[in-house]
Order: structure tokens, then C-alpha cells, then sequence
């Protein structure tokens, strides 16, 4: 099942995706909610209806209205989330990162899965994406995948945690380097160099769909692990590519520790980190390694930036400078 969020009349709308088209959820079945929170908050009363549902539209026995998804406002599947935390399960990309910095791989990586919090209020969907002068200096992709939770836990096993995940989203944890790493130096963070934007969709992906694409997890890992390829295309370049299933930490496993002596909740929203070879970042670090004449490039004003994940959809968003010369930067003493 694929369920979309879109602005209908100004207002948030809940529908199914079927071959190119939306079934609002509570004009289908009027016992259904009509918002993506409507349905978290009360996943296990709704889910069966919501697959019944989905099932009667692909079968004709349902003749709910439809509206072209390509003429439709798309909004994040789900635009308001409760929380937004970001992991860093892909191993590639931390030990590439490290290496270009020439420094040895970090052993604690092997130990346990970590995240952090960005903020939830900067959550969007597939479109444009207003950034601020800073934003432009040295402006970043992060190719991702993400879950949403859909009931609430509390010290969850690894083993059960796989319950908790509603469903699968692509992810662009946006990133604006020279005001991510400037503030880092002080050992916190990141803050301003992330809390901009945060782009998840284009639809939200339930567990049951990608059952053909499951392999087993990593040695010594526990919880469902997917074999879907990643890529990300700059102005139609492709410019990365990997693979949700080299996560070295699962979603369930990153769901226990963020778990741990806290509640999760329905809608919060959890990244994998970036995919290796998935940033900027980590593609100009090891161009430099290998060729000091290497180019830099950087996301600028009118760059449009999608991403695939087989299974998950297509995102995509252009860059768009905000007029304006305010700069946070200018404000250091």
C-alpha cells in the first residue's frame, strides 16, 4: 500500500496511490481518517480497513473518485511528524568519510547504532527548497531512507521492533556544510547546518510491499533488511548510488536504542543516515584523495536534486536561493 498526503483546499488530504492516481481514504471508506495523523494515532483500529480498502480500489469493487497525482500540491506523507531523528547505519559512508579526513575508522561505530534529532517543523515534501544565503555556502544532498513509527513503545527489543515501523519513505537530510561544520568544532550539533529542511516522499510505503525485496540482516544484526537500490541524480547527472540493504544497522535496531528509557510515538519519523557515496561531502572528499585538482561541487540556486529507492518512488526538489543578503555567519564576534 502507497499513501500519499496532498493539499486539497488548503487543507491536508489522506489517499490511497494507485497506478498514477489518488483515492482519498475517507471518501473510499467513510470509517476511515483523512489525515496521515488520523491514521497513525489510531494505526491498529485502521490498518486492516486501510489494506481492505486499498485492495477493493486495485480490484474495482471500490469506484471511489480519483484525481491525477501528477496535477496534485504533494505534501510530505507525513507532513507533521511528532519527531525527526536521523541515524548513521551505513558503514561505507562513515569509514569513507573518516578516511578522507585521514583519520582511522571510528570502533564505537561497531557497537552500537546513533542518532541525533533535527527539527520536525522543517519537514517537506517533493518541491522546492527556499535556502538562505548561509544555506547556499557549500549546500548538501543526503541520500536516505526513513521510517515512521505507528504505535507508541517503550523499550523495545531489536527482536519486536519491526512492529512499531508503519512504513518506508525516501529521505534528503538536507545539510549546509560550512555552517554545519563551523558550529561542530564546539562539539554540538548539528543544528544550523541541518534544521532547514528535511525532505521525505514521495509516498509513504507500507512493510507488506516490499516482502519480495527482504534479505537476511548483516551478521550479528536483527531486523528486516531490504535489498533497494539508491541513486541520486544532480540536473539529470547521476551523481550516487547504493543500496538499503548495506545497512550495517537496521531500523529495528536503531528503534531499540532510540527506545531505550523513552517513548516513541506515532508519527515520529527516523532516517537511516547516508548511503555511501550518498553526499557531496563524501563524493569531493575522496575526489580530492585521489586527485588534488579534483572540483568541488556543491547544490546552487536552480539545481534539481532527485532521488530513487526501488520499492519507494521518486523525490525530487529544486534549489531556490531566498532573496535576501541576511547571513548568520556575518553575526560571529
Amino acid at each position: 500500500m502507497k499513501l500519499v498526503t496532498y493539499s486539497k483546499n488548503g487543507n491536508e488530504q489522506l489517499a490511497f496511490y494507485i497506478a498514477g492516481m489518488l483515492y482519498d481514504t475517507n471518501a473510499a471508506n467513510s470509517s476511515l481518517p483523512g489525515t496521515m495523523s488520523g491514521l497513525l494515532s489510531g494505526w491498529e483500529q485502521h490498518i486492516a480497513a486501510m489494506h481492505s480498502t486499498d485492495q477493493d480500489i486495485k480490484g474495482g469493487k471500490n469506484k471511489a473518485v480519483s484525481v491525477p497525482y501528477a496535477g496534485a500540491a504533494i505534501m510530505a506523507p507525513v507532513p507533521y511528524p511528532t519527531s525527526c531523528r536521523d541515524g548513521y547505519a551505513f558503514r561505507q559512508h562513515v569509514a569513507a568519510a573518516r578516511r578522507n579526513r585521514k583519520v582511522d575508522m571510528i570502533a564505537e561505530f561497531d557497537q552500537y547504532p546513533i542518532f541525533y534529532f533535527t527539527n520536525h517543523n522543517a519537514i517537506q515534501g517533493p518541491g522546492p527548497i527556499p535556502v538562505m544565503p548561509d544555506h547556499l555556502k557549500k549546500l548538501d544532498f543526503e541520500l536516505e531512507a526513513a521510517i515512521v513509527i505507528c504505535k507508541k513503545g517503550r523499550n523495545i527489543t531489536a527482536a519486536r521492533a519491526d512492529e512499531y515501523i508503519g512504513g518506508y519513505m525516501i529521505m534528503n537530510d538536507m545539510s549546509a556544510r560550512t555552517l554545519q561544520m563551523e558550529e561542530m568544532l564546539l562539539n554540538l550539533g548539528p543544528a544550523k547546518g541541518k534544521d532547514f529542511s528535511t525532505v521525505i516522499g514521495p509516498w509513504l510505503v507500507t512493510p507488506d510491499e516490499l516482502e519480495p525485496y527482504k534479505i537476511p540482516a548483516k551478521p550479528n544484526h536483527t531486523g528486516n533488511t531490504y535489498n533497494l537500490g539508491m541513486k541520486c541524480l544532480v540536473n539529470g547527472i547521476q551523481v550516487s548510488e547504493g543500496n538499503m540493504g548495506d545497512m550495517d544497522w537496521t531500523f529495528a535496531e536503531i528503534v531499540e536504542r532510540c527506545a531505550y528509557g523513552a517513548d516513541i510515538l506515532p508519527g515520529d519519523v527516523i532516517g537511516s543516515g547516508t548511503v555511501g557515496t550518498g553526499c557531496f561531502l563524501e563524493l569531493n572528499g575522496t575526489g580530492l584523495l585521489h586527485d588534488p585538482a579534483y572540483k568541488p561541487q556543491w547544490l546552487q540556486d536552480g539545481d534539481v536534486v532527485e532521488m530513487e529507492i526501488e520499492g519507494l518512488g521518486h523525490l525530487s526538489n529544486t534549489i531556490v536561493a531566498e532573496k535576501t543578503d541576511w547571513s548568520i555567519l556575518a553575526l560571529k564576534k
